[in-house]
């Protein structure tokens, strides 16, 4: 491992691209803790010290990094791109223009990249003004007396949302920066930052809150946590494919065997950010209403936004297992990689091409869904069984569970792969053996 380290700090052209990709992490993390111009950052540090930092926007300050309730120049995070990527993917399925796009090649990704920047921009200033909105009428921070912003006339305000997207603006820049000139993908690397620098936080909260014990308890089952998840990120179902000889002029090609993977985890983190967005609806419709000790609200307060509830576990549960199955069947298109398949001579042992082959993948595809989706709700599920545990309810963003570890796993092992590929490349020995 150290010899790894030191074989890819010793290559110019690879400590090149890790350093500058660290610059703009630390450039990232400052962005994060400065304070938007307008917001009172005493009070909001008072605020903070009141209230948990669960609820509607917990998923979103965990993504931020705990930026977006300290209302910082990043407090938006990357979560509007995210979301726009998101929606841009699925509209390749429903919009004919889109789905063309797709498929010219590296011309029309790039005008689906510029319409992924354009829908960030607008979910930006959306969510930027939703939250300033929340902030003035004193929503953000349920019984915080203190204004977050003093001096809220409609410029100050106005400021708020136009810097707010600026940062929006300037995230979805530094990932696309650490891309180029970068290692890894930069939307996911930042990403990662935001959760990690989450844990030592919420780690120092369970320590002061339980005591020892408790902590290294949950340090141990945190661990095996992220062992079990690493052994099912890498987990794949290898369908063989065998490519026919074909004479092109004077030349033969194909006759060569290779594999179609399929991950147990096809879908990635994506349903459970869909779940989430989903179960938070309530909440956010109860919010906006009003205050209500009785009737559906409380239903809702008592059920589905408390987390540790069955209610809430089980609806959660149900939601990732169904958008697990609509988002793999939306991405991966069964018919059109049996085209590709024939269209270039290839076929699976035992199967036709054509039909059967698209008949054959849609069967594989729906049993290693299974366990997969089971897989996510289990893995996204367990922080809602430690909230009696660690804490009484705060615990939103246990930092050994649910969304944090499927994202900084996943991320972790993209990056060290482009850093191993990039050693063998050099003759090194790499990290994975």
């Amino acid at each position: 491992m150290f010899s790894a380290f030191r074989s890819a700090l010793a290559t110019p052209d690879l400590r090149r691209k890790i350093l500058f990709t660290l610059g703009i992490i630390v450039v990232y993390r400052i962005g994060a803790l400065l304070p938007s111009p307008g917001v009172s950052y005493p009070n909001v540090q008072k605020c903070l010290d009141l209230v948990d930092s669960g609820g509607i926007y917990g998923l979103l300050n965990l993504f931020s990094g705990g930026a977006l309730l300290q209302l910082s120049v990043f407090a938006l995070g990357i979560m509007p791109y995210i979301t726009a990527s998101i929606i841009i993917q699925l509209l390749t399925v429903v919009i004919p223009r889109f789905e063309q796009l797709k498929k010219e090649g590296q011309a029309g990704q790039g005008k689906l990249t510029q319409y992924t920047r354009y829908l960030t921009i607008a979910l930006a200033v959306l969510q930027a003004t939703g939250i300033v909105a929340m902030a003035d009428r004193k929503q953000l921070f349920a019984n915080c007396p203190d204004d977050i912003i003093p001096n809220s006339n409609v410029f100050t305000l106005s400021v708020v949302v136009i810097t707010m997207t600026a940062g929006t603006a300037l995230i979805m820049w530094f990932g696309e920066l650490i891309t180029e000139r970068g290692i890894g993908n930069g939307m996911s690397l930042l990403m990662f930052v935001n959760i990690a620098a989450r844990i030592p936080s919420e780690g120092m909260n369970i320590l002061n809150q339980n005591g020892g014990l408790v902590f290294a308890i949950v340090c141990v089952f945190g661990l095996l946590i992220i062992a079990s998840v690493v052994f099912v990120e890498q987990g794949q179902r290898r369908i063989p494919v065998q490519y026919a000889k074909r004479m092109i002029g004077r030349r033969m090609y194909g006759g060569t065997s290779t594999y179609l993977p399929l991950k147990v985890n096809q879908a990635g983190v994506i349903p459970v950010i869909f779940a989430s967005s989903l179960l938070y609806l309530p909440d956010l419709i109860s919010r906006l209403v009003g205050q209500d000790s009785s009737g559906w609200q409380r239903f809702i307060a008592d059920h589905i936004v408390k987390q540790s509830s069955w209610v809430h576990i089980s609806v959660y549960f149900a939601l990732i297992i169904f958008f697990t199955y609509f988002y793999i069947t939306i991405t991966f298109n069964v018919n059109e990689r049996a085209d590709e398949m024939k269209k270039f001579g290839g076929f699976i042992p035992g199967i036709r091409p054509g039909r059967p082959t698209s008949e054959y993948l849609s069967f594989v595809l729906s049993r290693i869904t299974l366990p997969g989706s089971i897989y996510l709700g289990i893995i996204a599920v367990l922080p809602n069984f430690f909230l009696d545990v660690t804490g009484d309810g705060q615990n939103q963003n246990f930092p050994f569970g649910g969304t944090a570890v499927l994202i900084m796993v996943g991320v972790g092992l993209d990056t060290v792969k482009q850093i191993e590929s990039q050693l063998m490349q050099r003759n090194y020995e790499g990290f994975l053996k």
